[in-house]
């Protein structure tokens, strides 16, 4: 493991500065065997409160600029970002966990999704007219107010750009709430942004949970929410934005099916597909393929392209060039999805397990495939967000779509087929909010289209004209016509 930056620490960044505070949340490395990355302010529900009422104080003259004028300063704000990389990336590393390619990632689709809202600038004023008689009405859209943004450990930067600036073009301003066990990359980039920015447009808060969480959901001068994390995250946060009609945006967990049919054309590129759709970031990502649907046919090919793949990981710390897979980010992960194995060897399936011996500290995990489990077996019904996959034999296409959609979640799903058309009428009866053919994963999203989940897996869309009109209310006006 090479490392240049010694422990880092970061500040909340309210109403335009940096705010420290008096107790810091302390980040553990996940391969470091309990050693610290750094520390972050852990803020007081007042300094949280501050941090709304900045936002607010801001909105009116932020949301007066036309939408070219919040664009251009966004657009400004974001060119430091390139500069900073390394570092950042570095950083998510230390606190995520995950390799240091997927870190530079991370940070890379940050800035490239925030270009993509600030391409929709033009549209923001979009309108219609309803020609009269008996009126001439005008129908638009309006900023919501201050919108809260929490995100998650895995992809912390890259989910922030789904909803950050599209919130910000659309006249919003914003107070961000990074993940409690890994704040440090996505404080640092926020506050970076931040500064180029009109003092409380954007402000960024680390703390506790329990400390600083209902003050950021539950304050009635929050008028949007957007959450990415559990389903049970998505339930409390519901609960506490009922208390004043609070909109929320919920991206929340998945049990994604993909779906091989016997004519699928698994070249090189979707066999590579396949593997980081599923095994990225040590398998902890919403959208991964989490249950594996293959043509009896095919079933013995799949497995041992999967194995093939497989066989070359390296388990490592993320900043060690020669690994290829990070360790799962807390332990309590790493106890869950062994448990989820030792129960599905207990009902009698196959687990093959690779990538060496697991370094001896830090939350490592072997890479497995569970042949074909029990269908009621909780690797199967439970989203295992870690490195395993149970793969599953069907002999009937309708079996397999009936099967696939047997599940509280609804996020992503795949198709894989030579027959594009077949493809896009399977599609069409998976209740996923987002399907992929002959592919899978975050790496093949259209990020012009919107994103998001059914069933538990989520409500609203994020991304695309869809994702801004989520920042903004309709409005009519109708004016008499004599």
């Amino acid at each position: 493991m090479t490392t240049t930056l010694p422990e880092i620490t970061t500040d909340l960044f309210i109403d335009g500065s940096p705010v420290a505070a008096s107790a810091t949340l302390r980040v553990s490395d996940p391969a470091g065997g309990g050693a610290a990355a750094g520390h972050a302010a852990s803020a007081t529900a007042a300094q949280a409160a501050d941090a709304v009422a900045a936002a607010d104080r801001a909105f009116p003259a932020w949301a007066a600029l036309s939408p070219a004028e919040r664009a251009a300063a966004l657009t400004s704000a974001l060119a430091p970002l390139a500069a900073d990389r390394p570092v950042t990336a570095e950083i998510l590393s230390r606190e995520n966990g995950k390799i240091l390619a997927e870190s530079v990632i991370d940070s890379i689709v940050f800035e490239h999704r925030s270009r993509l809202a600030v391409g929709l600038a033009s549209e923001v004023d979009d309108s219609a007219e309803l020609a009269g008689p008996p009126y001439r009405t005008r129908v638009g859209h309006v900023p919501l107010g201050v919108v809260t943004i929490i995100v998650p450990f895995n992809w912390p930067l890259a989910i922030l750009g789904a909803s950050l600036a599209y919130a910000l073009v659309a006249g919003n301003t914003v107070v961000v709430k990074p993940p409690p066990t890994a704040p440090l990359a996505t404080s640092r980039t926020v506050a970076l942004v931040a500064s180029a920015l009109p003092p409380g447009v954007l402000n960024v808060v680390t703390g506790a949970d329990a400390e600083i969480g209902e003050v950021l959901v539950a304050d009635p001068r929050v008028r949007k929410v957007c959450f990415t994390g559990s389903v049970g995250g998505g339930k409390r946060i519901m609960a506490m934005a009922a208390a004043n009609l609070t909109r929320v945006t919920l991206e929340l967990g998945g049990n994604d099916p993909a779906i091989i049919l016997p004519d699928a054309e698994l070249t090189p590129e979707a066999s590579q597909s396949l593997f980081h759709g599923t095994f990225d970031t040590t398998g902890q990502v919403c959208m991964a393929v989490k249950r594996l649907y293959v043509h009896r046919s095919r079933y013995d090919e799949v497995v041992e392209r999967l194995a093939e793949q497989l066989s070359a990981t390296v388990l490592g710390h993320g900043l060690d060039g020669e690994a290829t897979m990070g360790p799962l980010h807390r332990p309590e992960q790493q106890a869950f999805v062994s448990e989820l194995l030792a129960e599905v060897r207990a009902r009698g399936a196959e687990v093959r397990e690779f990538g060496g011996e697991a370094p001896a500290e830090g939350n490592f995990l072997r890479p497995s495939l569970v042949l074909a489990p029990p269908d009621d077996t909780r690797l199967v019904t439970e989203e295992q967000f870690g490195p395993t996959l149970p793969i599953l034999p069907f002999e009937d296409v309708e079996d397999a779509v009936t099967r696939a959609n047997e599940t509280w979640a609804g996020l992503t799903s795949s198709v894989w087929t030579a027959d594009l058309d077949r493809a896009a009428a399977l599609a069409s009866r998976l209740r996923t909010g987002y399907t992929f053919v002959n592919c899978h994963g975050a790496a093949h999203l259209d990020e012009r289209a919107p994103f998001g989940g059914r069933n538990h897996s989520g409500i609203g869309r994020e991304m695309g004209i869809e994702g801004l009109r989520e920042f903004m209310d309709t409005h009519a006006t109708s004016f008499p016509v004599t």
